[in-house]
């Protein structure tokens, strides 16, 4: 009977740490405790609820409750257990010396004994104590889990656009739906013809969106992307490169492409004017041959009239203007003659893929003097860091000397799997012509005239306008894409 003539404040922790996922939730922590108030009788006043980590001191949560203890609310504190108040030195001593001025008469656990006697504080001492072992020790198996993580390749984080986490192997591997696309927007940029922002709509029309939002990838995301060498087989952690034991999206060759045409557009140019001609450049008069120039002009009503025309340079050429729109309209035409149907995207890639298995089956066997050579690469690498560990070289020759090594190594590796491709280069092309034949569903509703024109570049050649109408010689692939019929095959 005791306990009711004390004021008792109840407190319950559990934070989202990797370490105390074994730990009871707050429900049932709550349950319990408050079920051992009744059995004991025991006057609760106020609950605190706290869900911050006690690793380190400054829980928010807890310090109301020390405040409280302090201005004497309460002369006692219940709790599940000791590691409930306190997992490192600052906290346990709050408690402690709590005890010691007699501020707080007891504390209260129905899994802990404690009674306020030496011996009492004795224990109370070694129960805070195990609890920073706990974690500390903890915390190391975590962090040498991490080491090993990181030496047996494993990228210890959420996998980028392209990957999927692997939850029950612990692995990172290919998304079967976007790695391919991926790629595709690396191997265009590369050209140099296309913008950020178009890689931008590029993805989004092939279908690549955020994996949380499923909206259109942020630039910043795109750029992010671009930049990180997790696509050609390395990755960076705190400042060091490590070789991933995950499949490379695309090559060194083409990442580094890829980052000369980001240094270049990063590079401050001289502004040229801005008449959003579009199609400029690309179109010659298909009566004497020359340019096809743009102009624009305002009325009086305020309307304005964009429209294409022959430069005249030769004097006898009759040809008249054609309007912007009459234009677009022609080269949206052409585009939905050579998109390939949405629904067959799916199950041609799915029989390019069983092709390719089909091919790898049959290929060489690795080159042996490519292999010693990685081997030996390997080995530099391990003596590396027993000179590191030994402290011959500094912490930052040995990251210096080892990205250099790795580099070397992927391109080893980039040659072995090219020897073992060469039964199947062709697919690599087709699958795309495949992505950007779908693409081309998405440009007719484009206003992006540079993304269009970009298309019509990669389509067909030698582009004239004559009596308003628009002719050009497709490229070969293109020509199968303008007869639909010879694709029945391969959609099934």
């Amino acid at each position: 009977m005791q306990n009711q003539t004390k004021k008792f404040f109840l407190y319950a922790r559990k934070s989202t740490d990797e370490a105390e996922r074994q730990v009871l939730s707050i429900e049932a922590q709550l349950t319990e405790v408050r079920e051992f108030a009744q059995k004991e009788n025991i006057f609760i006043v106020r609950e605190f609820i706290e869900t911050k980590s006690a690793k380190k001191p400054g829980r928010d949560v807890f310090e109301q409750m020390i405040s409280g203890i302090e201005k004497g609310e309460a002369m006692g504190i219940l709790a599940w257990h000791p590691d409930r108040l306190a997992r490192n030195a600052v906290d346990a001593g709050k408690i402690i010396h709590l005890l010691d001025t007699e501020k707080l008469d007891t504390l209260k656990f129905p899994t802990f004994w404690f009674e306020k006697t030496p011996q009492g504080l004795f224990m109370l001492s070694i129960a805070f104590g195990q609890s920073k072992y706990y974690i500390d020790n903890l915390s190391e198996n975590i962090k040498r889990g991490l080491r090993q993580k990181l030496r047996n390749g494993v990228y210890p984080g959420y996998a980028p656009i392209g990957y999927t986490n692997e939850l029950r192997n612990h692995t990172i591997a290919k998304d079967p739906e976007n790695w391919r696309i991926v790629a595709k927007l690396f191997e265009e940029y590369a050209t140099g013809k296309y913008t950020l922002e178009q890689i931008q709509k590029l993805a989004l029309s092939l279908g690549l969106v955020s994996r949380r939002s499923k909206k259109i990838l942020v630039l910043s995301r795109i750029q992010r992307m671009l930049k990180n060498p997790f696509y050609y087989g390395l990755f960076q952690f705190k400042g060091e490169t490590y070789e991933g034991n995950h499949e490379p999206i695309i090559s060194k060759q083409l990442f580094e492409k890829v980052q000369r045409v980001l240094s270049e557009r990063g590079k401050p140019r001289k502004e040229k004017p801005n008449y959003n001609f579009g199609y400029l450049g690309i179109f010659k008069c298909g009566e004497c041959g020359r340019s096809i120039t743009a102009e624009q002009h305002k009325k009086k009503s305020g309307l304005v009239f964009r429209y294409y025309r022959c430069t005249k340079k030769n004097t006898d050429c009759k040809q008249g203007f054609i309007n912007e729109k009459n234009l677009d309209s022609q080269i949206n035409d052409i585009f939905q003659k050579v998109a390939l149907p949405v629904d067959w995207l799916k199950p041609i890639l799915a029989k390019l893929d069983a092709e390719e298995k089909e091919i790898s089956q049959s290929s060489k066997s690795f080159a042996q003097n490519i292999e010693k050579e990685i081997t030996e690469i390997e080995n530099k690498v391990s003596r590396l860091l027993d000179m590191q560990l030994e402290n011959t070289i500094s912490l930052a020759e040995y990251k210096e000397k080892k990205g250099k090594l790795l580099n070397q190594k992927t391109a080893l590796k980039e040659k072995l799997a090219d020897f073992g491709r060469k039964g199947n280069r062709w697919l690599e092309p087709m699958r795309n012509f495949i992505l950007s034949a779908h693409q081309a569903n998405f440009l007719k509703k484009s206003e992006d005239l540079e993304e269009k024109r970009s298309f019509l570049q990669k389509v067909g050649s030698n582009w004239t306008l004559q009596n308003k109408t628009l002719d050009f010689q497709a490229q070969k692939e293109w020509k199968i894409a303008l007869k639909k019929s010879q694709f029945s095959v391969w959609s099934g």
